[in-house]
């Protein structure tokens, strides 16, 4: 059998979208990524902490709280104690979550393990 036959046979089963698909899910993908990594996640032990504890943080707080978990994130930290006057989270800067909260009295008197990092904000 003729060897250009066979060329052109296999060019014809490729398939021509294949390419604009892989690009429009990277696209979406990477997007998801983007807004994921833009706000912290509260699990929902994290927001049940919050409100037992009556810890308010307003949104310019938690933007304030994000930026410097992104920061700590480009830094190599996966796992972080934010230290705040409202109270002390422990956040997964891996997962952009927050894992738990507890007001500044009751930290006091806890040992932090698993901790790689800590950020503290006036």
């Amino acid at each position: 059998m003729d060897h250009r036959i066979q060329q052109i046979h296999q060019q014809v089963l490729l398939p021509k979208t294949k390419k604009a698909q892989e690009k429009s899910q990277a696209n979406i993908a990477f997007k998801d990524v983007l807004t994921s990594a833009q706000f912290l996640k509260i699990s929902k032990h994290a927001q049940t902490r919050l409100e037992e504890r009556n810890i308010k943080i307003d949104d310019s707080k938690w933007q304030a709280v994000t930026k410097k978990v992104n920061e700590a994130k480009e830094k190599g930290i996966t796992d972080s104690l934010v230290v705040m006057k409202e109270g002390t989270l422990v956040v997964s800067a891996k997962n952009n979550t927050v894992v738990t909260a507890m007001d500044r009295e009751e930290a006091q008197a806890r040992v932090f393990s698993n901790i790689n990092g800590t950020i503290l904000m006036d």
